[in-house]
């Protein structure tokens, strides 16, 4: 449809803002999600998303989005994010059945990581995840529209036993972050009588933002706090002011032989060889 078309013309169009040339991104402190998009048999877009292992040392059992920390042989985060994603769901490394739509500006984790996100879209019907069982549980997909609106996407019947399923489709809280505060969105999966937990906290800021840039309009409600910094503000505040941040410049500046780039350069932009396919995407692929 035209508006389907519309909606991922403008991912594919998405350019992040201009980065300070000044801030140095160390790429010890950097990780990358991969955000999978594909269209559905009704023709809405959806985004895959994950259920962690309970297993795991970190968020066990999060509902989460496929990624992890960058690596040396990694060529850039595109590549960070396509690598997890082929290790924690089997979701293959072709650029031509999975192109790339856009990167987004990295977000800070409480955990002192800048995490990228890396928008793509699944273009092969064929494709069949392939689940790394120690670290993901389950894997499903959301209405990437219903992380802009305050209603489920699914039906919430009132003789559903389960109390999860009772409470409000979206719903926030604001924590303190530095000396402002930040907004932490909550979405129900309509999952939640099996256990799977509500898309929350950094997932579902991502998922949102990938949703207003698409969609080119903002959420039904208010998407920060009332005083919560731009992020671009935090980011340069955290790479200016925080230790570990500091310290991980000064190590990468040092192994480079003082020789230390700007990560405005290939590292964190996309491999040329991706915009071949990432122009070509067809809209009426389905899933």
């Amino acid at each position: 449809t035209p508006f389907l078309s519309r909606c991922l013309q403008d991912l594919a169009a998405y350019k992040p803002p201009p980065r300070d040339p000044a801030l140095v991104f160390p790429l010890s402190r950097s990780a990358a999600v991969l955000v999978a998009l594909f269209v559905g048999r009704s023709g809405d877009i959806y985004v895959m998303l994950s259920r962690r292992a309970e297993t795991l040392r970190t968020f066990p059992g999060d509902t989460s989005l496929p990624g992890g920390r960058y690596e040396p042989g990694d060529k850039n985060l595109e590549d960070t994010a396509r690598r997890e994603a082929f290790e924690e769901i089997g979701l293959p490394r072709d650029r031509h059945r999975i192109p790339l739509l856009c990167t987004l500006e990295p977000f800070p984790t409480g955990n002192h990581l800048l995490v990228t996100p890396i928008v793509v879209l699944i273009l092969d019907p064929d494709i069949r995840p392939i689940l790394n069982e120690p670290e993901v549980s389950a894997l499903f997909s959301h209405p990437l529209r219903s992380f802009l609106s305050r209603t489920a996407p699914f039906d919430r019947s009132p003789l559903d036993p389960s109390d999860a399923l009772k409470r409000e489709y979206y719903s926030y809280r604001d924590i303190p972050w530095g000396q402002s505060l930040v907004r932490m969105h909550r979405f129900l999966t309509g999952r939640e009588e099996l256990g799977v937990k509500p898309v929350y906290g950094l997932t579902a800021t991502i998922c949102l933002h990938v949703a207003s840039i698409g969609y080119a309009r903002p959420p039904e409600f208010p998407m920060y706090a009332p005083s919560e910094k731009r992020l671009s503000e935090r980011v340069a505040h955290i790479l200016r002011n925080e230790s570990v941040f500091i310290r991980a410049v000064e190590q990468e500046r040092k192994d480079a032989g003082g020789r230390l780039r700007t990560r405005s350069d290939s590292q964190y932009n996309s491999d040329d060889g991706a915009k071949g396919p990432r122009s070509g995407f067809r809209t009426g692929s389905k899933l």
